[in-house]
């Protein structure tokens, strides 16, 4: 039996603990807080070594809230009003595949950092990458912020929990992107078998946009006469959301797309008028209908056929994304052009992504280290002529 007072955020709390029932009650704040969460904790531990239970019989009464059922709640409200869709759409895949399962029917009073742990422990069991797990524990870490601001919770167990994300002796994961002669193996083969598709994927590997702000992309969205594309919109599952740093950005175009995208242009004008649409579709890349594509449709029975038929190995799309900027970096580009290419918060995660790929340009700085006798092998064997 145990009856404390402890601060959380400037808040005081009491923490009930008796015979197997917690109970977590905020106070108040500030001096006041403190002192009546003092006084309401010496009354209520002598009411429970009276064996007067009154003070957990509201709790007792009351439904226990699960985390699936808090955690279900919140998607439907705070995350659907509150984040991206595409955002949501990740919670929502998160919660309901890999902490529903595990942690689900946990009463949300008693989640603990025990129970973040078992979570984590699980996913890796599913073989799961370190990114796809630190994706779940943000997930649980948003759902239980929430629970502490509607007083459910005390504390957040799922905060900063990244140490556990540690793999031991495991190397940290690298990309691989394809190199220069892949990357036109690949086109060659979308050319001859996925010719309607062919722009999209020449678009990808010259401009390093995402699927979704590939599928997004308008016509009005491409100056042929700036040559470039303007990054306005992302596409998923049917709905327009903005780009995921949330803002536009500008992305140049090379020569080869640019006169790829005008033989775009001109044919979906014939298309449109054998069709009878009246007009040009606003989407550059579109279906046979002159709609939208599908993402998952274009990955799955298009992107991977074309990889079959190429004979290369299998990457995901996204690896078009970095191929387009390796390839930038190996050519000399700087990693400040390549961040504003790919629309990257900071250069700091450009340098962490692809820091490994940028070639050795320096090399003879590291040369410059040494004496100049060294680097100057001559010198030194005519200085020992001359003695």
């Amino acid at each position: 039996m145990a009856v404390k007072v402890r601060e959380r955020k400037g808040a005081w709390w009491l923490f009930i603990d008796f015979n197997g029932t917690r109970k977590a009650k905020r106070v108040g704040v500030g001096k006041a807080g403190k002192k009546a969460a003092d006084l309401a904790a010496i009354k209520i531990q002598a009411r429970l070594a009276e064996g007067d239970t009154t003070p957990l019989a509201e709790h007792r009464n009351r439904p226990v809230m699960t985390l699936q059922a808090y955690a279900t709640e919140w998607l439907d409200t705070h995350a659907a009003q509150a984040c991206k869709f595409s955002t949501a759409r990740i919670y929502d895949v998160n919660l309901k595949r890999h902490v529903f399962p595990v942690l689900g029917a946990r009463p949300l009073a008693n989640l603990a950092r025990g129970d973040c742990r078992t979570l984590i422990a699980a996913c890796r069991q599913k073989g799961l990458s370190r990114k796809s797990i630190e994706n779940i524990g943000r997930t649980m870490s948003s759902v239980l912020s929430q629970a502490v601001e509607d007083g459910l919770l005390a504390a957040n167990p799922a905060f900063r929990l990244g140490r556990y994300y540690r793999q031991g002796d495991g190397m940290k994961p690298e990309i691989h992107p394809f190199t220069r002669d892949e990357a036109g193996v690949f086109l060659e083969a979308a050319r001859k078998h996925a010719h309607r598709d062919y722009p999209l994927f020449l678009c990808a590997l010259r401009t390093g946009m995402r699927l979704g702000e590939l599928l997004g992309l308008q016509w009005g969205d491409v100056d042929f006469n700036g040559c470039f594309i303007e990054v306005r919109r992302n596409l998923v599952a049917g709905r327009i959301t903005t780009p995921k740093s949330g803002r536009t950005r500008r992305v140049d175009m090379s020569q080869q797309l640019l006169e790829t995208l005008k033989g775009l242009l001109t044919s979906r004008k014939a298309e449109a008028l054998k069709n009878g649409w009246g007009k040009v579709p606003e989407w550059v890349f579109c279906n046979e209908d002159g709609g939208a594509l599908d993402g998952d449709n274009l990955r799955h029975r298009v992107f991977y056929k074309v990889l079959e038929k190429s004979g290369l190995r299998r990457v995901r799309f996204h690896d078009l994304r970095h191929t387009y900027a390796s390839l930038l970096l190996q050519q000399g580009e700087s990693p400040a052009y390549v961040k504003e290419q790919l629309g990257h918060a900071s250069i700091q995660t450009t340098v962490d992504v692809y820091g490994h790929l940028i070639p050795g340009a320096n090399r003879q700085a590291v040369d410059r280290l040494d004496d100049v006798t060294i680097r100057n092998p001559a010198a030194t064997a005519s200085s020992s002529t001359l003695d």
